[in-house]
């Protein structure tokens, strides 16, 4: 199979402030989506959330995955559910939802447009440990994705056919399969830190 594999640096990583904090976005696809304009099929991002209480931007049309990397985050979805977060806890719920948050905290964000689907798994490695990923997507995904985010650490990523890559904190390793006849990977992360990985597709 055929697949294609970018380091986004943290040094390349775009940060912007918001009322509440700051965001850094990891990646974007397509690769010229602004998120601004709302164009984007899917975003991943880091928030640091400097104040107690904070409003969820609304994102109509798009569908979020919040999992928390530092701190803990009560998270109310009026109408819906109300959350505790602790580190490497996640939540899931519609950007369409009025959202407010109590807490500071830093998170890790996956929005995904309709068409779109995803999930995200905290990873932790002790010193000296190895952990063998099979990266796989269902039959009929049109594109497939597979992002690892250094969130402590270092990391050293091995791939399909022995190529080895090495994973500072904050950087972020980006997997890109577009072979229609290609359903998985293998990824074997060594090192000790943790590490959030995100699966992502599109269906045909």
């Amino acid at each position: 199979m055929t697949y294609t594999v970018n380091i986004i640096p943290k040094q390349d990583q775009q940060t912007s402030r918001w009322s509440g904090g700051t965001t850094t976005q990891l990646s974007i696809y397509p690769n010229h989506a602004d998120y601004g304009q709302r164009n984007f099929i899917w975003r991943l991002s880091s928030a640091a959330v400097e104040i107690k209480e904070s409003e969820f931007t609304r994102l109509p049309g798009y569908w979020r995955h919040l999992m928390i990397l530092e701190g803990e985050l009560d998270i109310e979805h009026e109408g819906h559910h109300r959350i505790r977060l602790k580190p490497f806890e996640q939540d899931s719920f519609s950007g369409d939802w009025s959202t407010r948050s109590f807490g500071k905290v830093k998170d890790f964000n996956l929005m995904l447009a309709e068409g779109c689907h995803g999930k995200l798994e905290a990873i932790r490695l002790e010193s000296g440990s190895t952990r063998t990923i099979e990266c796989s997507w269902p039959e009929g995904s049109l594109v497939r994705w597979e992002a690892f985010y250094a969130a402590a650490g270092q990391m050293r990523i091995r791939m399909n056919g022995g190529r080895e890559l090495d994973l500072a904190e904050g950087d972020l390793l980006l997997v890109t399969c577009d072979d229609p006849n290609g359903h998985s990977v293998r990824i074997e992360l060594a090192g000790a830190g943790a590490a959030i990985r995100a699966n992502l597709f599109m269906m045909i």
